[in-house]
């Protein structure tokens, strides 16, 4: 009796404290919300990169890629969707939870909060350096013979509008952001293949490999692999967009969830697969690593869509920011003792913001980096850390079809990871030897 009474005052603690972190704070989603959070997460900053990354890997090899990661990431999700209740009666509404249900309470977090950190830091950083990009070339189109203003300056601007917008209280209070997000997504993927249609086959267009050399070829194979791994980053975030669903046993917050990354699933083949095909189909390896660069004209058009990214990037932001908050919040109340309020969450999201803005104004390389972080953070989260919680928890008979599949998924996964980050460095240290800082 005593034990219980012990126990009650620390589960009315945590309650309160899920309640206040933004992941658990609200639970009324309903499914066209994980629809547009999970557009936005996937279709970001990586689907311009794509045609880049189709030059590097020419007609073939880039097909397969494309359509073999669409398959096995859309695989992995559903297997997350699925593990979120796999225990009766509780949730896991972060990814780090459900990797200490599978490896044990310390090395659950060892293995997935890095990895998750890596993913989510390096996707707002991106971001930053997207949303500043965009922004510069928006300004440049609209006003081609003003003033040049420094990309830096840029970034500052986007950063700016996210020390408001991150002292939003939970996933839902940003859901209006994230579908103002999703539908630019689709606006600006459709102007980048539908302008790329319309301009035809360049003149003087080649589908040979960028490189002059076999090795710098190969580089450029493992660095495109990247950029592919990049595009598909959902899974970060996969479970905490769930807990805001609600779930009882009758009806379980996997079905709606379920629906909503169908939906979602289907909406990323309408953007990737055009833009990526048609993007390459119509400037060959002359593209830029951002397709709305090499598109010029019309003029108007061009600025539109970019001014659509950058709506698309500030509420992407947020999405991979969001869990970063929580789990920075839950470890200063939990582990550094501070009291939940106000004053820790303004301190700690602006200084993240602030962060992440200086990093991105620090190291601009947007193709470096797109295939780096997607290489080294994305490839185990999304390609194969699901199937290892899975084999994990499930058990699979040995050969099985789920055995065999699992297997694949984390060969394709492990291959990823090794090999991208080598033709992404190399890509780095080429475009940092003419970079001036601060520029």
């Amino acid at each position: 009796m005593e034990k219980v009474q012990k126990q009650e005052p620390s589960d009315e603690k945590a309650e309160q404290l899920n309640n206040w972190l933004p992941v658990t704070k609200s639970r009324n989603a309903k499914w066209w919300y994980s629809a547009f959070h999970n557009i936005t997460a996937m279709v970001g900053a990586g689907v311009l990169g794509l045609p880049y990354a189709m030059s590097e890997l020419g007609w073939g090899p880039g097909a397969a890629v494309m359509i073999l990661s669409w398959i096995i990431t859309l695989y992995t999700l559903w297997q997350m969707v699925e593990m979120h209740e796999i225990v009766p009666g509780k949730r896991f509404d972060r990814y780090h939870e459900l990797g200490q249900h599978a490896f044990g309470e310390k090395l659950g977090l060892w293995i997935v909060v890095p990895q998750q950190l890596m993913v989510e830091v390096g996707v707002n950083i991106v971001y930053m350096i997207t949303g500043g990009k965009s922004l510069k070339k928006f300004h440049d189109t609209v006003c081609p013979d003003c003033k040049q203003i420094k990309l830096s300056y840029f970034i500052v601007i986007f950063g700016s509008v996210h020390c408001v917008l991150s002292h939003l209280p939970s996933y839902n209070s940003a859901a209006c952001v994230s579908l103002a997000a999703a539908v630019m997504s689709l606006s600006y993927s459709t102007i980048a293949w539908v302008a790329s249609l319309h301009k035809g086959v360049q003149p003087d267009v080649h589908y040979t490999p960028r490189a002059s050399t076999k090795t710098g070829n190969m580089f450029d194979f493992f660095s495109a692999l990247g950029d592919v791994a990049f595009a598909y980053a959902g899974h970060n975030v996969v479970l905490e967009i769930q807990a805001t669903i609600p779930s009882t046993p009758d009806k379980p917050s996997k079905k709606p969830m379920w629906k909503g990354v169908v939906v979602a699933y289907i909406v990323v083949a309408l953007c990737y697969f055009p833009v990526s095909f048609i993007g390459y189909w119509t400037f060959g390896n002359s593209v830029e690593d951002n397709i709305l660069i090499s598109l010029e004209k019309p003029r108007w058009l061009i600025a539109a869509a970019n001014l659509f990214v950058v709506v698309h990037v500030i509420g992407s932001y947020q999405v991979f920011a969001i869990p970063v908050f929580d789990m920075v919040e839950s470890f200063l109340v939990m582990k550094m003792k501070f009291k939940p309020c106000f004053i820790l969450r303004f301190f700690t999201r602006s200084g993240y913001v602030a962060l992440t803005m200086f990093l991105a104004i620090t190291f601009p390389f947007f193709g470096g980096l797109l295939s780096f972080f997607g290489g080294f953070a994305f490839a185990p989260t999304t390609y194969y850390l699901p199937c290892i919680i899975w084999l994990a928890v499930h058990k699979p008979k040995r050969f099985s079809l789920s055995w065999c599949t699992n297997w694949a998924c984390i060969a394709v996964g492990v291959t990823l990871m090794i090999l991208a980050p080598i033709g992404a460095l190399r890509q780095i240290i080429l475009q940092a030897k003419d970079f001036n800082f601060y520029s």
